[in-house]
């Protein structure tokens, strides 16, 4: 049992029923409650209540924490208690938040337009800004955006270029052009300096969809352990992404309410925020339904489907879902791929089943229709017809 005195005595009983609430089992429990009677003490030993805690005092206990402590000395290991201290009306929101990077006004709009304009999902919101960022803090000139040249562009992208992947420097280019359209448009910058963002070529050994065959697949499907929560997780995971060609945050992302049992269908909650209805298949339901009834967590304040199997309980990430994939990878024997892959697997399939183009881009829900033609390509049978015969006696067509 631990004891806790001083002025978080009072806040013990509910912090610990919101840690039963969050799924964490006794030890872990009890690790969060020392924590807690550490942050008591110390506030205690420098005559602060509760309700005097800020973001500077959280940080400097932190930091003394770290120096005396091999464990629980961050931020991600406060949150719990923060957070239910922000919950009782203790301490306000922004003090269980850490330091925030106070962005400059431009970047905060720019955020804003990629929010509500682009409409950007909120883990691609925060990638961009973080490379404007970047972008803002080391090569800007003194004078601000407004002084900006095609060289310190320029110069920018080959910075970037010196110990970072291509595929890195590439993404910092997309969002640099991005950025310097959207300065132009709003007037912060007299000339349009788009056109100063290098071109980054990488390697494109085919543009042709690499799937996986349904031999491996169903590998993938085996390997998983259903007597297990974890198991039947990654199962239906799997089945999802297999069957129905979803993308990995879509798998994330969808919630509780976007299945209609009644009907056989679920929303899909896709990219550029465009929402639409697909037919829930038999297999993929049961699945589901297995995982609802038999491994998920009981948390109905979380609206996600999926979702972790550690305390704290939260959904799932996009790259947890990557995770799921490469650890079934592994254990079928397999070199580790992504959940696109799976993706381009359906749209394989389908070529194979003569489903006309025009079907397999209403099933990928490609914006583009010459996304779904690279398909056409995959069936080399088919092409083979198209060929033109090479000239028996080596003359040139």
């Amino acid at each position: 049992m631990v004891h806790v005195s001083g002025p978080l005595e009072t806040y013990v009983e509910g912090f610990e029923s919101e840690l039963i609430r969050l799924g964490f089992v006794p030890i872990s429990r009890d690790a969060q409650l020392r924590l807690m009677a550490h942050l008591s003490s110390w506030l205690n030993t420098k005559g602060l209540v509760v309700s005097h805690l800020t973001v500077e005092l959280v940080e400097l206990f932190i930091l003394e924490r770290r120096a005396s402590h091999t464990a629980l000395f961050t931020h991600r290991a406060l949150r719990p208690l923060l957070n239910w201290l922000v919950t009782s009306g203790t301490i306000t929101a922004d003090v269980a938040a850490p330091r925030a990077v106070q962005d400059s006004v431009l970047l905060v709009r720019f955020e804003e337009y990629l929010r509500s304009e682009r409409r950007l999902k909120e883990i691609s919101v925060q990638a961009q800004v973080s490379r404007v960022r970047r972008f803002l803090n080391g090569y800007t000139p003194p004078g601000g955006v407004a002084t900006l040249s095609a060289g310190d562009v320029t110069r920018a992208l080959l910075g970037e270029g010196e110990g970072r992947k291509p595929v890195s420097v590439k993404k910092f280019g997309y969002v640099l052009r991005s950025f310097l359209r959207f300065c132009f448009l709003v007037g912060v910058m007299d000339q349009d300096l788009t056109g100063a963002t290098l071109a980054v070529r990488l390697p494109q050994p085919s543009l042709l969809p690499i799937g996986v065959s349904p031999e491996k697949i169903q590998c993938l499907i085996s390997g998983c352990d259903r007597n297990t929560a974890v198991g039947k997780r990654e199962y239906a995971v799997i089945i999802m992404l297999a069957r129905l060609g979803l993308r990995a945050g879509e798998v994330a992302g969808l919630r509780l309410d976007d299945i209609d049992w009644r009907h056989g269908e679920f929303l899909v909650r896709g990219k550029g925020a465009k929402d639409e209805r697909l037919p829930l298949p038999a297999e993929v339901g049961e699945a589901v339904v297995d995982y609802l009834l038999h491994a998920r967590p009981a948390m109905p304040d979380l609206p996600e489907v999926f979702c972790t199997v550690k305390a704290p309980w939260r959904r799932l990430s996009s790259p947890a879902v990557w995770a799921i994939v490469n650890r079934a990878c592994t254990r079928a024997g397999m070199e580790p791929f992504g959940p696109h892959r799976l993706r381009h697997s359906l749209g394989e399939a389908m070529v194979g089943a003569h489903v006309p183009l025009a079907a397999i881009g209403q099933v990928l829900r490609h914006d583009d229709p010459a996304t779904t033609t690279n398909y056409a390509r995959v069936d080399v049978t088919r092409l083979r017809t198209l060929a033109q015969p090479w000239p028996e006696d080596g003359s040139q067509p």
